[in-house]
């Protein structure tokens, strides 16, 4: 049954291979804790929600954090409506598990002119990778795409000042990129393809000598590109933040952020929102003479 679910999830909502991979090892470790036994057979219609959060206890004693047992107990839940949607089960057990609660950090960004010094051009006989590592940093920067976006780019995606993004749940959008943007695009093709020739079509944008570039190595060479600025979790995902903060800090309105970025809800373009609020409580804090206690007589005799 596990596995006919992961097919669904694949095939009939296609969750990319990240997400499918994160559910399968979540209901993988409650088969295993649910049969004591290895040769037993994993049996759904057994569970009952006191073995749910039996498991979630255990697991919590464990150290494991409240976002990993949220996801877990998300999987379950998801895992067992299937479940009944197919009529295999009466009812969903993990629909009682209440989730654990998390706190709310807000997302790290590089700060703009941290990222227009980064971007500063190069020279022209920069090395092909520098040049390819730069478009990365630039695209990421002033698009906002998610990782899978970003790798899944092609030649074809492109065109008019304008990439075409097939986003979650396969869901197409139209993003603007600026002339200065699209001309390094341009120029990095043309090296690419004299570099590599035999590429396959479509061609992806940022390439390697064998193909499109992996997850794994866009995540060691953002973390690279980006050691020595102040940013708590060196990622894609960082410089998708830093899009969404630049474009708000500069007077784009919620709804077209949102529309860019993909997201389903304005609910999670909204953090962006208090990002902004964050950064004006620290500049109030340390400027004026009462916000953090300071009296008048103080703040004159500093001046």
């Amino acid at each position: 049954m596990i596995q006919d679910f992961l097919n669904y999830l694949r095939h009939e909502l296609y969750r990319s291979d990240h997400t499918v991979e994160a559910y399968e090892r979540d209901l993988r470790q409650f088969a295993a804790f649910f049969c004591a036994d290895p040769a037993a057979t994993f049996n759904p219609e057994e569970v009952t929600t006191p073995h749910i959060r039996r498991w979630l206890s255990i697991l919590a004693d464990q150290g494991l954090s409240p976002a990993s047992l949220r996801r877990k107990t998300q999987s379950l839940r998801a895992f067992f409506r299937f479940l009944c949607r197919r009529k295999l089960i009466p009812s969903n057990p993990a629909s009682a598990v209440v989730l654990a609660k998390l706190p709310k950090p807000l997302p790290d960004f590089v700060r703009d002119a941290d990222m227009e010094r980064i971007l500063e051009p190069l020279p022209a006989d920069a090395p092909l990778t520098a040049l390819r590592d730069h478009l990365i940093l630039h695209l990421l920067y002033a698009t906002g795409l998610r990782r899978s976006e970003l790798l899944s780019l092609t030649d074809l995606s492109i065109s008019h000042l304008q990439i075409r993004v097939l986003g979650k749940g396969r869901k197409e959008r139209v993003i603007p990129i600026a002339p200065q943007l699209a001309s390094e695009i341009a120029t990095w093709q043309t090296l690419r393809d004299q570099t590599w020739p035999n590429l396959p079509e479509p061609r992806p944008i940022i390439a390697t000598m064998h193909g499109a570039m992996s997850a794994p190595n866009l995540e060691i060479t953002i973390k690279r590109l980006l050691r020595t600025e102040k940013a708590g979790r060196k990622s894609p995902h960082t410089l998708r933040h830093t899009f969404a903060t630049a474009m708000l800090n500069g007077g784009a309105d919620l709804n077209s952020v949102r529309a860019i970025l993909g997201h389903a809800s304005l609910a999670t373009t909204q953090i962006y929102t208090h990002l902004q609020t964050s950064d004006l409580k620290r500049a109030y804090t340390a400027a004026h003479p009462r916000a953090a206690g300071k009296s008048g007589s103080e703040s004159e005799e500093k001046n």
